[in-house]
């Protein structure tokens, strides 16, 4: 284990045992990544990523005594954040605005927005297609390619078996291929 792993160890530790800024350090530690994936699960709407960010983050300090390290601490934060996702798009009044989104969504993806670079993601072609994927597929990809995290991390992340993760992942890339050509950027 290296230093920062030791360092990270410690605060742990301190704020299992309830020190506020120890968990604080935690927070500053990995709430960008936490805002970040849960905006592109969001599809791009920062808002609506940051106030799920919070409620995970008070989430995450109210379960801190059932954090038992089977995985790292990030890959238990992500998780949180994740199933705080999930709770999120499954209220009733979320489910029912998600069609007039995505129409929204494909009106926005004009002409204009096609010529504004020759960069993939400053097109939006990458947002776009990622639109495309179901919520498990999406998922998926943003816990493997956008956090990097390892399959079986990612597996513990979204609560699937590994080989149901292996699946998603497999259609989710083919669909990407599909829609984005063959030369599907590194770092999606």
């Amino acid at each position: 284990m290296d230093a920062d792993a030791d360092a990270e160890a410690l605060l742990v530790r301190q704020a299992v045992a309830g020190d506020r800024r120890a968990y604080g350090e935690l927070v500053r530690r990995h709430q960008g990544r936490v805002r970040a994936l849960l905006r592109r699960l969001c599809r791009e709407d920062a808002a609506l990523a940051d106030d799920l960010a919070q409620e995970a983050l008070v989430q995450a300090w109210r379960r801190l005594g059932h954090f038992r390290g089977e995985a790292a601490f990030a890959t238990w934060l992500y998780r949180i954040a994740y199933n705080t996702f999930l709770m999120h798009v499954r209220r009733p009044s979320v489910r029912s605005t998600q069609a007039f989104d995505e129409r929204r969504d494909d009106a926005d993806a004009g002409p204009a927005a096609e010529s504004a670079g020759t960069d993939l993601v400053e097109q939006g072609e990458v947002r776009r297609a990622l639109a495309c994927l179901s919520e498990p597929e999406r998922a998926v990809i943003v816990h493997c390619y956008y956090l990097d995290l390892s399959h079986s991390e990612a597996a513990f992340v979204i609560g699937c078996p590994l080989g149901t993760l292996k699946s998603h992942l497999a259609r989710a890339l083919q669909k990407l291929r599909k829609r984005l050509g063959e030369d599907i950027p590194v770092r999606i």
